[in-house]
């Protein structure tokens, strides 16, 4: 599927990925392949993305990698967005 990560100053990530993880409000969910379309407000935590990743050198400082090589951003809040395997996570 394809993810866009977007910030109020740049998008920071689009590519293609195997899942998305993000913090709702109802807490935690993961996004994957074939997902049912979904609109939903994201809390303060972070977003865990798998794959073959590949991130902009500009954007790097803003991502991490946990134990087990998923990728990570902290964010504040924001929204996704899930429709016709195009994932969108507007990010604060």
């Amino acid at each position: 599927m394809y993810l866009e990560i977007v910030s109020p100053e740049a998008t920071l990530f689009s590519g293609e990925v195997t899942s998305v993880t993000v913090p709702g409000m109802n807490g935690e969910f993961q996004i994957l392949n074939g997902h049912a379309a979904i609109v939903s407000l994201l809390q303060e935590g972070n977003v865990r993305v798998e794959g073959n990743i590949k991130i902009d050198e500009a954007y790097a400082s803003k991502f991490s990698k946990d134990a087990s090589g998923k990728v990570i951003l902290p964010i504040a809040s924001g929204t996704v967005e899930m429709s016709d395997n195009r994932v969108i996570v507007l990010a604060d």
